[in-house]
């Protein structure tokens, strides 16, 4: 039988230690690491999803997550709950200003429209279904289309068990492939979220930085149908009950302790070609950094004096500001780093290498040729697409998808391009309801006529003209000419409106195209040139899957034949990382600096009363009174706040459960600091740090100052 390539990169043994985002099933392998560094459980019953402790485990899809009671409570990040808890706010009842508390069942809240949680079933490789024999024969597009239909016959016979999400993830540059089974539960509520001023405190000043003092935490649950299966919102559903629930920690943790992230990381690039290195640090993050700072100020500006409509955007505004500024603290690392030519050193190795005597080796070379020609070209069609992307306003994005869908409802469902599939109706539907909370007229005209102006002022040739005509851009512009022609489109559309908007998703290709919408007509008269680009990239991206999936077989082997141990990048499927609790060596810009363990003193420190240190008042009286209850550690005379481990993290690791070394919960994942954030591309042992909220400070948060003692009991809290 063939071995799985999971298995073979590890066959040469463990590289380094506390590098790696694992695959649960990968444990065993590296277990005497893992006992090395504190493990008190077996590792072999990680690799059991179904059971202690990775049955708790769940992804929010985009965050993680995992059950801490009984009664399905969910524990995660505030920044994962953010958006519901501004869904539910408003200018006269402020959920974000003031925190949310339901101290019963009843006075739990819907979380935002589209909210789910997944609790994974099974994993389960697919590889040889995937990448059939005749597949393998093929290339560029039809090789991705007969990929794409393997994929979907996969899922839709996992989807036969009713209220299970099932999708098919790529590994190792789709070397392989795993169908993942997930319990998709679709009614979910907001419990308890403490105010803006302690889960946000420091704000975007804070953030990616350290000493940090940040309650970064809040808790969901988890409803299904009285049959205990998986139902939209319903007044009669009840908790869902978990097979397992995480269980606290009873002593707290110290300087050198053992501690393990379990979630969903996103997406790291650790096997990216020196060529990819270049054209994002180099082109494509810098011009990010650029768009982001324009769309924040913009947004900024537009709702300085509107709280409705800053709390529209506020999910929004804390996801750009997290990204650009990870954005740029990656650009800062690499301007000082050798990584490039690091990475260019490594690829001529691996050159050589497959271009040595032996045959098999040489057998990548042509591969390894034809994927830096490949990349080339998608990167060429990146940049001259860039700013045509950037212009197309959001509500005519909106119309395309509706459009694709009507068309793609003609179709047997089998046939339907993936996305677009009776199974993903309710992402639509979520996505039209939560419009109206995520949405405002004089923002987008402003964000339009920003991207527009530049989009306008590039020559002629240099433009689409399928667009042009289709949105009514005619050369040299100019300011007037714009904002008269984006209050045009407003003026006259009818996707501003809930209503309207839902009757679309129920609309014919032939209603469509009977429409006097501005954004609806200009989708329907886009919808030949898009499917004609669609094409193209396919093509290109067939090309791409086939030489990466042979660069990635060479690379392997070339590490295996080094003893060094190959884990695949970060796919947002379930990843375990693993660490110490430990500082930094250096840094001194408060007394808690780069120490394991921030403290209660330095939020007086920094609270302000306003803004982004506007820590509560209540809290801020307990800590004067040193009213740290039973969660004081003698050695630092106060309560811990965070802390830091040298756990393996990216983004999606957001609300990752850490255990210690006897599997109970001690904190939650939920940053790393500002110069080792580009470990996502190159990982640096020394440098890398994530952050954590310490469970001892969630605990006094929730006792001292928010009074959250039903939370407590159900928590097993005495």
């Amino acid at each position: 039988m063939k071995k799985s390539l999971l298995v073979l990169a590890l066959a040469s043994g463990f590289a380094m230690a506390d590098e790696g985002m694992w695959m649960p099933q990968q444990l065993p392998n590296i277990a005497t690491e893992l006992k090395a560094a504190g493990l008190e459980l077996d590792p072999a019953n990680l690799t059991k999803l179904t059971e202690f402790p990775m049955g708790a485990i769940v992804s929010l899809g985009g965050c993680s997550a995992s059950f801490v009671s009984p009664q399905g409570l969910v524990a995660t990040n505030h920044h994962c709950i953010y958006n519901s808890i501004a869904h539910n706010s408003t200018a006269e009842n402020d959920l974000l200003r003031n925190g949310f508390l339901a101290k019963t069942l009843a006075e739990e809240v819907p979380a935002a429209p589209g909210s789910r949680i997944y609790v994974t079933k099974a994993v389960d490789n697919v590889t040889n279904k995937v990448i059939d024999a005749s597949t393998a024969k093929l290339s560029g597009k039809k090789r991705v289309d007969a990929i794409e239909a393997n994929q979907k016959a996969i899922v839709a016979e996992c989807e036969q068990d009713a209220g299970h999400r099932c999708s098919v993830a790529a590994y190792y540059g789709s070397l392989e492939y795993y169908l993942i089974k997930q319990l998709e539960i679709k009614d979910v509520r907001l419990v308890h979220a403490p105010a803006e001023g302690v889960g946000k405190f420091g704000g975007d000043t804070d953030n990616w930085m350290w000493p940090r003092h940040t309650g970064d935490y809040g808790f969901l649950r988890a409803y299904v149908s009285p049959e205990g299966k998986s139902a939209d919102f319903h007044a009669d559903n009840v908790p869902y009950t978990p097979d397992f629930h995480l269980k606290l920690a009873k002593e707290g943790l110290k300087e050198g302790d053992f501690v393990m992230a379990l979630g969903y990381p996103g997406r790291t690039n650790r096997h990216r070609l020196p060529s990819e290195v270049a054209d994002t640090f180099e082109w494509s993050y810098p011009n990010t950094v650029s768009q982001f700072a324009e769309t924040l100020d913009i947004i900024g500006r537009e709702t300085a004096n509107d709280r409705d409509a800053a709390l529209k955007y506020a999910s929004r505004v804390a996801g750009l500001n997290n990204y650009m500024k990870n954005r740029q603290g990656m650009l800062d690392s690499y301007a000082q780093s050798d990584f490039l030519a690091r990475k260019q050193a490594e690829h001529q190795a691996l050159t050589a290498w497959v271009n040595s005597s032996s045959a098999n080796k040489k057998a990548y070379a042509k591969d390894l040729a034809n994927i830096e020609k490949l990349l080339k070209e998608q990167q060429q069609q990146g940049r001259d697409s860039y700013l045509l992307n950037n212009a197309s306003p959001r509500l005519l994005g909106t119309a395309r998808s509706l459009y694709r869908l009507a068309q793609e409802s003609t179709k047997p469902d089998a046939e339907r391009k993936a996305g677009f599939q009776a199974r993903d109706l309710p992402r639509f539907k979520a996505f039209i309801a939560g419009m109206d909370r995520s949405f405002d007229v004089r923002v987008e005209k402003a964000l339009d006529l920003q991207s527009l102006t530049k989009y306008v002022a590039l020559p002629k040739k240099q433009r689409n003209a399928d667009f042009d005509k289709a949105m009514g851009i005619k050369d040299n512009m100019d300011q007037a000419a714009l904002v008269a022609l984006i209050d045009s489109w407003y003026a006259a559309t009818v996707l501003t409106d809930a209503a309207q908007r839902a009757a679309l998703l129920e609309s014919t290709p032939a209603q469509f195209a009977n429409s006097n919408d501005p954004f609806v007509k200009a989708a329907v008269a886009l919808y030949k040139t898009d499917r004609s680009k669609e094409a193209e990239q396919e093509e290109l991206g067939g090309k791409i899957q086939q030489a990466y999936a042979s660069y990635m077989r060479a690379k392997i082997a070339f590490m295996q034949s080094q003893g060094k141990a190959v884990y695949p990048d970060a796919n947002s499927t379930l990843r375990v990382t693993y660490g110490n609790v430990t500082g930094r060596a250096h840094g001194n810009e408060d007394g808690n600096a780069w120490t394991a363990f921030t403290t209660l003193r330095g939020i007086t420190e920094k609270a302000t009363g306003e803004g982004e240190f506007n820590a509560p008042q209540n809290q801020l009286d307990a800590i004067k009174a040193k009213n740290y209850g039973p969660y004081a550690v003698a050695s630092i005379n106060s309560v811990p706040v965070n802390y830091l481990a040298t756990l393996d993290i990216t983004g999606g690791n957001s609300g990752s459960a850490v255990l210690n070394g006897k599997g109970e919960f001690v904190g939650l994942a939920f940053d790393g600091t500002l110069d080792s954030i580009i470990s996502d591309w190159d990982f640096n042992l020394a440098n890398t740090r994530s952050i954590q909220v310490d469970l001892r400070f969630m605990l006094w948060q929730m006792q001292v100052v928010d009074n959250a003692d039903n939370l407590l009991k159900e928590l097993g809290v005495n």
